[in-house]
Order: structure tokens, then sequence, then C-alpha cells
């Protein structure tokens, strides 16, 4: 339905902690980026989509859990570092919510936290295409092309916050122009 394809899948480490970093395009991300991974990993996600029904049982299972967006969620940030120091891998969406307009949006500081404190690699991820598949405004996605591309493990840790924020950013503007340029090209 969505013509999947991925580059880059490589990238990810055998084992040990890593922390992928990704834009966030559409309640289509988690599953596209679950199921182009070889290994499992966990997914931080805003509170409220666990009162949502079938929705709350389908992001449980694929391993999320809730933060309380814009609220200095302690305990949400302690347990990812947790996770990511216990060797497991963890998704983060850190543009905060899903794009309005397909493009990037800026990053948001508190990925830089957990990225300090955990010491583990960061793995970029863009997605292109998701947006267009299946936008926030759609009740049902549509057909379409969705193309993902993992980028070389990189270490932050010892950056300062914005620094880390700034390095994220630049690095997902040259990921998603390479990603739009290979899905150009496949059209």
């Amino acid at each position: 339905m969505f013509n999947l394809q991925v580059r880059g899948r490589d990238n990810m480490p055998k084992a040990g902690g890593a922390l992928v970093v990704s834009n966030h395009q559409s309640y289509l991300d988690p599953v596209v980026l679950a199921v182009t991974f070889d290994r499992p990993f966990a997914f931080l996600a805003d509170s409220y989509l666990f009162k949502i029904g079938p929705f709350a049982w389908l992001i449980r299972k694929l391993n999320a859990f809730p933060i309380e967006q814009g609220k200095g969620d302690v305990g949400a940030v302690k347990q990812t570092i947790r996770l990511l120091q216990e060797g497991e891998v963890l998704n983060v969406f850190p543009e905060g919510t899903r794009t309005k307009d397909g493009q990037l949006q800026p990053v948001l500081g508190g990925v830089a936290l957990a990225i300090r404190r955990a010491k583990v690699p960061v793995i970029p991820a863009i997605i292109v295409g998701a947006y267009e598949a299946y936008p926030r405004h759609r009740i049902i996605p549509r057909p379409g092309r969705i193309r993902v591309i993992y980028g070389k493990p990189i270490r932050l840790d010892h950056l300062k916050g914005d620094e880390i924020v700034s390095h994220i950013q630049l690095t997902f503007a040259r990921m998603f122009e390479e990603a739009r340029a290979w899905r150009d090209e496949s059209v």
C-alpha cells in the first residue's frame, strides 16, 4: 500500500542502547520504523494517545510508553535513560508532534537531556511520504510512496544541549533533502 523502501538499515548497531531520532510526518511513523528495523525498540508517545481505545492497544503493542508533553515529564525522561542504558533501542520524535504541512519542524530541546545522560549512539532517521499517505487531517490513510533513511550512528553526548538540537536539525535537513530526491527519482 505504501511502496515502503529503506536505506541505511545497516546503520543500526547490532547490540547496545541506541536512540533513534526521527522526523514526525503521521501516525504511520512508528509502524513504518518498527517494520524497517531488525531490532525491537520502544517509543515515546504523547500520553493522550493512551486514552484512545483501539489506538492505545496498538501503540502499546509497538512498545510505546507515555510522556506528558510540555510538562517536563521527569518520569518519562528517567525511563528513557534507563532503557537506553540497559541496551534497548528507543525512538523519539524530537519535533514533538506530527507536521502540519509535510515539512520539517524545529527540533525541541527535550531530546538533548536524554542524549547527554544516556550516553548512547544517536541514529538519525528521516521519513518522507507518510504525510502524503496519512496527513493529520485525514481519517483513513491512502496509498502512497514512503521512504525511510537511517543515518550513521553519531555521538552527541559530549555537546551542550543547544548544540545537540542544532546538530540534529542540520542532520534532518540534509537527510530530508536526500530522501525527497530519492523519492522523486523513483516516481
